[in-house]
C-alpha cells in the first residue's frame, strides 16, 4: 500500500486521489436565481446528506482562484435553491450546464431545460427531473486558506417533488429512478447490482 501526506502532493494530485477513491458520488443539480432575475445551473458531486430531522442536505461549490460560483453567490444573496437528482434520463442535458458560461447567461437555456415553478422558495426548479427539492439557505461556509477553497452550502429542505412512478409506500424505487453518480475524469456510473445486508441488532 502507497502512503502520501497530502501536503506532500500538488493540489492536482490531491484533487485526483479524492476524486477517484471516493466513488460513486451521487450529483446534485442546483438551481440558484441571481439578483437580476437570471436562473442559473449547474451540477455537483461533491453533495450529500446532513440530517433527516430536520431535512438537510449539503453542497460543496468549489471556488476558482478563490472566486464564488454563481451557484454560491446566488444561493447565499437570496438564501434559496432547489437541488435535483440526476439521472439517466437527463444527465446528457444536465452535463450541458457545467459549461462555463457569464452570469447573465442561464444554463437552463443553454441546456434546454425547462424551467418550473417552486412552491415554498422563489427559484423555480426543472421539470426533466423525477426527483427535485426545494431548500432554504441554512448555512454557508466557507473553507480552505483564506476561505477561498469553496462555500459549504447547507440547505433546509423545505418542500420534495418525486415522479408518481417511482414513489410507492413511502419508499423511491432505485430501479425506477436510474441515478447516476460521478467517478473521475469524465466518467459517470448507473446503478448496477444491488444486494442486502441485515445490520446488526
Amino acid at each position: 500500500m502507497k502512503s502520501f501526506s497530502p501536503a506532500d502532493l500538488s493540489d492536482r494530485d490531491n484533487y485526483k486521489f479524492l476524486i477517484g477513491g471516493i466513488i460513486p458520488r451521487p450529483i446534485a443539480f442546483v438551481t440558484t436565481e441571481s439578483n437580476e432575475n437570471v436562473l442559473n445551473g449547474a451540477p455537483f458531486s461533491y453533495f450529500n446528506i446532513v440530517t433527516a430531522n430536520p431535512p438537510m442536505i449539503s453542497v460543496s461549490v468549489q471556488r476558482q482562484n478563490g472566486k464564488q460560483k454563481d451557484t454560491a453567490r446566488n444561493a447565499i444573496e437570496k438564501k434559496e435553491f432547489v437541488v435535483h437528482i440526476v439521472d439517466e434520463s437527463n444527465v446528457e442535458a444536465i452535463n450541458k450546464t457545467a459549461a462555463a458560461l457569464p452570469s447573465t447567461e442561464s444554463e437552463i437555456e443553454l441546456a434546454g431545460l425547462t424551467p418550473v415553478e417552486s412552491v415554498k422558495v422563489s427559484v423555480p426548479g426543472v421539470k426533466e427531473s423525477k426527483i427535485r427539492m426545494e431548500c432554504i439557505l441554512e448555512q454557508a461556509i466557507p473553507l480552505g486558506k483564506d476561505n477561498e477553497a469553496c462555500d459549504l452550502l447547507i440547505g433546509k429542505v423545505v418542500y420534495f417533488h418525486i415522479e408518481d412512478e417511482i414513489y410507492e409506500n413511502g419508499r423511491i424505487d432505485a430501479d425506477g429512478l436510474k441515478a447516476v453518480s460521478r467517478l473521475a475524469g469524465n466518467d459517470y456510473a448507473k446503478v448496477g447490482e444491488m444486494f442486502t445486508i441485515d445490520r446488526p441488532k
